[in-house]
């Protein structure tokens, strides 16, 4: 892996833990760190040794609170036609490995939409969700007026992004924003229990799961289900196929090798 000026990472046995180290400004995600962000999504693409990635905040506080307001106001009007940082977040979405959001506190503006494009969030009980941008006169620019809708519904995505409201790791869960609720100590705990069970599965089912999961959403019914057929085909011809069948039968643990 590269170098990188405001993450620190450690791989442990195959999963990938990414730390936003911004602690003294409780994560602010100034575009230094996009672009960390954004090499991040392109270089675990290629790294076998990389199966399933965590990130989370540095410090007791945030997992990242917000957009750098500095950054913000210095870019010319015209940038905000440029990919910024919807290209990274959508970058990091559409990687093939699977993605963690662990919430260790503020998670806003931007921060939020950086947990709304990994593929599962688990908060801790000091975990604070908001798409606030509208109090300083925008709109949450990085895909958050997408994805929320589809996470949470339309109706609920219009109430919090409107009136600016922050909400508690409770509610979060409870309206689909995060998959689990777990004590602030127990965080990057059961963070690594859910990735342990996902290496644990086959690479390319989990891939090619991650793939039709989301291209359905983005397509109808029928082709979303087209897709799921021509996914199994591929699928059926691997050697992990193979090999899972096989070690149910035999009553084993299987040995995937991602082929």
């Amino acid at each position: 892996m590269g170098t990188y000026r405001n993450l620190i990472l450690e791989n442990r046995k195959g999963i990938l833990l990414v730390t936003i180290n911004r602690a003294e400004v409780r994560n602010a995600l100034n575009w230094e760190t996009w672009e960390d962000i954004g090499q991040l999504a392109k270089e675990i693409n290629n790294d076998e040794s990389v199966k399933v990635v965590i990130i989370t905040g540095a410090g007791d506080k945030a997992f990242a609170a917000g957009a750098d307001l500095r950054w913000l106001l210095e870019r010319p009007s015209v940038e905000a036609l440029e990919p910024g940082v919807q290209g990274v977040l959508t970058e990091l979405e559409n990687t093939v490995k699977p993605i963690i959001a662990a919430v260790n506190g503020y998670a806003l503006g931007g921060g939020c939409e950086l947990a709304m494009a990994c593929d599962l969030r688990i908060a801790s009980e000091r975990g604070k969700f908001g798409l606030v941008e509208p109090t300083v006169g925008i709109l949450p620019g990085g895909g958050g007026t997408q994805r929320l809708p589809r996470l949470v519904g339309k109706g609920k995505a219009k109430e919090l992004i409107f009136t600016g409201d922050i909400i508690d790791a409770v509610e979060a869960e409870r309206i689909g924003l995060v998959n689990k609720v777990v004590p602030h100590d127990q965080l990057l705990v059961a963070s690594f229990e859910m990735a342990k069970k996902i290496t644990a599965k086959a690479p390319l089912a989990i891939r090619m799961a991650k793939k039709v999961i989301d291209m359905g959403m983005a397509t109808d019914f029928p082709t979303g289900l087209a897709l799921e057929k021509l996914s199994q085909a591929f699928l059926n011809g691997t050697s992990d196929r193979t090999e899972g069948m096989t070690a149910f039968l035999e009553k084993r643990k299987p040995n995937f090798q991602g082929k």
